[in-house]
């Protein structure tokens, strides 16, 4: 039987980041010839961590996000999955709204996820700084 996508995107974050549980605030990640990768915890709560992962590239002076995708992560139950998706062009939202799901949005951004996170792990970055803030 094949392992569910949330469980996949899941493990490949884990080889990313390193152990999902234990996230600091942020963290950036390069990979030479590539675009660094920045991601930033949104959300602490009892049950998930909600975080984003970005590329920037610079433009006029501007930093873009190519891509920018919140993330929410269930480190109890090991699974991940896309919230929403960002680039110069759109954004998209899985949950337009606490009632509601977009069930095609979430089979593409997560299938998209997935992809990504296998490139990036492809591309071998690797943390070369990341910050905690203490209360």
């Amino acid at each position: 039987m094949a392992r569910p996508v949330y469980e996949i995107i899941y493990s490949k974050l884990q080889k990313v980041l390193g152990d999902l549980s234990q996230l600091p605030d942020s963290m950036k990640l390069e990979a030479p010839g590539f675009m660094d990768l920045s991601m930033n915890v949104l959300e602490r709560e009892s049950d998930h961590i909600r975080i984003a992962l970005s590329h920037y590239y610079s433009q006029n002076g501007d930093l873009v996000p190519d891509p920018d995708m919140e993330i929410r992560i269930f480190p109890e139950s090991e699974m991940a999955e896309a919230m929403t998706y960002q680039d110069s062009y759109s954004y998209q939202e899985v949950y337009p709204t606490p009632q509601t799901v977009s069930p095609r949005l979430k089979v593409e951004l997560n299938r998209f996820l997935n992809q990504w996170l296998t490139n990036i792990i492809d591309q071998k970055h690797k943390p070369v700084q990341s910050k905690s803030h203490t209360a």
